[in-house]
């Protein structure tokens, strides 16, 4: 009786761990090219079925004078037996105004209305599943499991593409929980020069992304997660 009861609190714990955080805050110290630039910060919030995520991204000492100004993301939308299911994604930056640039999703439709600079269009052939540029990152803490390889459309403030994953081991990795195994998430290029897009996530710390690199037009930029905060 007592081993059932062990086994039983055992298979509770790892439940509750498991369970998505209703509140996240999240940072993430930012490399471009190896150089540390700044950092981003990333909040979420869960209000019923309702989330909304916001990341920050910023440099910070002399490099700032290169790259003033904050960019910001936000994806807003709903929470789902199938993970997050994004209806607004937004992209803007705080020196160019100008630039702002959104995408509202239809689902009822399979429809994206696009605006920027002004501009007002809308896209056909929006899939089940699909996620926006930031809710991709986070989407690994809401599926059921996690899938050997993960195919998926990806929603821009501009633009839709199909996004091809494949799960590998990410090795042990530094975070702010100490030493932790990594499954790693890698985009399969379909073309040359494609955007390379990879992720890593700790199991033991629900999915929660801890690392996450891009390399496009010979720029390499990294994040490293340096704190958190997750609550259930």
């Amino acid at each position: 009786m007592r081993k059932i009861l062990l086994l039983a609190m055992v298979l509770f714990a790892a439940a509750v761990q498991a369970a998505p955080p209703q509140r996240m805050e999240l940072v993430y110290d930012l490399y471009r090219n190896g150089l540390k630039l700044g950092e981003v910060t990333d909040s979420f919030v869960r209000d019923g079925d309702q989330y909304t995520l916001v990341s920050t991204a910023r440099a910070r000492g002399a490099l700032a004078r290169l790259w003033p100004g904050t960019i910001r993301l936000e994806s807003r939308g709903s929470v789902t037996a199938h993970g997050l299911q994004p209806e607004r994604f937004s992209h803007a930056r705080s020196d160019a105004p100008d630039r702002l640039a959104t995408a509202q999703l239809d689902w009822s439709r399979q429809r994206i209305a696009y605006t920027y600079k002004g501009d007002a269009w809308e896209t056909n052939g929006l899939a089940a599943g699909a996620q926006d540029q930031l809710s991709q990152l986070y989407q690994f803490m809401f599926l059921p499991a996690l899938p050997a390889a993960y195919h998926l459309q990806v929603v821009s403030g501009r633009d839709l593409n199909d996004y091809r994953y494949t799960g590998a081991d990410g090795g042990a990795l530094d975070t702010p929980f100490g030493v932790l195994a990594t499954r790693r998430y890698e985009r399969v290029a379909d073309a040359a020069g494609q955007k390379a897009v990879t992720v890593w996530i700790a199991p033991a710390h629900g999915n929660l992304p801890v690392r996450v690199r891009v390399v496009e037009d010979e720029v390499t930029v990294e994040q490293h997660l340096v704190r958190a905060s997750v609550s259930g």
